[in-house]
């Protein structure tokens, strides 16, 4: 479930508030260029520094554009079961496909805690749900004997891992019933070559088609065509975690004209350099750059 090419989307901001005309361009950016998915307000799209009132909305919005031409997944994770709970129900109200619940952060719980912080996710709200591994923000790993009991619960149905470690991919794959979907752009081909079944991307903010055409290229055998998308995407995808994301993207997607170039702090743009440095790779990509917005 939830196989396929899935962007995780950035939320726009312009002067301090969510830009809801530049969510729903956006949006329709995305489904024109074929993914299967799209992932709301979660770590790229800036979910803890939004409202629950700003969550609902930009899920509902990005409901709306997707017309059901993608599944959309709700980021509802925290590290506070309850709150994660409230959210999870937020989204199943508002009609997401599934929520993606990273696991809990700063409280750095116990594999006994995170399975029991899924379960009470799971007995509340009847909805899929993504588990989400990113152990450079939560400083914690998932791992692989802790990711087989998450298995066991029934709406537990897919993991993001981004954790890095293909060992650990191998692992998930081979002992757990879980839909493995990559959590790195640069190791997507890599990952699904030893079993994962997608991505969801950063970089699909700028160019949604190619990496869709890239986890297809994959999903139907063809790594030729795969390796090559890979090559010519790579570096568009190193220019894209120069600095914290979604700081990159943003920046890109305000180049093309798609959004403001704006953060909500703690989060601040990139510096002169790195925006530079972004230009250059998306120059050198063969887009059509203008002056950021």
């Amino acid at each position: 479930m939830f196989e396929g090419a899935t962007a995780a989307v950035v939320t726009p901001f312009r002067s301090g508030q969510v830009d809801w005309p530049a969510l729903r361009v956006l949006t329709r950016h995305l489904v024109a260029g074929g993914l299967d998915g799209i992932v709301v307000v979660g770590s790229t799209g800036e979910g803890a520094t939004l409202t629950a009132e700003e969550r609902r909305k930009a899920l509902e919005t990005v409901l709306d554009e997707a017309h059901g031409r993608a599944f959309v997944i709700a980021g509802t994770g925290t590290n506070a079961t309850d709150s994660t709970i409230q959210l999870t129900r937020s989204a199943k109200e508002v009609g997401a496909d599934g929520a993606m619940l990273v696991t809990p952060y700063y409280n750095k719980p116990t594999p006994e805690g995170i399975v029991r912080h899924f379960e009470a996710v799971a007995r509340a709200v009847d909805l899929p749900i993504i588990a989400y591994n990113v152990p450079s923000r939560t400083g914690m790993n998932l791992k692989p004997e802790t990711a087989a009991r998450l298995a066991r619960i029934p709406q537990v149905v897919a993991i993001k891992e981004a954790s890095g470690s293909l060992d650990q991919v191998s692992e998930l794959v081979q002992g757990t019933s879980l839909t493995v979907i990559a959590g790195d752009d640069s190791l997507t081909v890599p990952m699904m070559a030893v079993g994962a079944k997608g991505v969801i991307s950063v970089v699909a903010n700028v160019v949604p088609g190619d990496v869709k055409a890239m986890v297809a290229a994959m999903a139907r055998g063809d790594l030729d065509s795969a390796r090559a998308l890979h090559a010519r995407l790579y570096p568009l995808v190193k220019a894209m975690f120069l600095e914290t994301n979604p700081g990159p993207v943003k920046h890109a997607l305000s180049l093309l004209g798609l959004i403001a170039d704006e953060l909500r702090l703690p989060l601040v743009p990139v510096t002169e350099a790195t925006g530079r440095e972004i230009e250059a790779a998306l120059r050198r990509y063969g887009l059509a750059v203008g002056a950021a917005a």
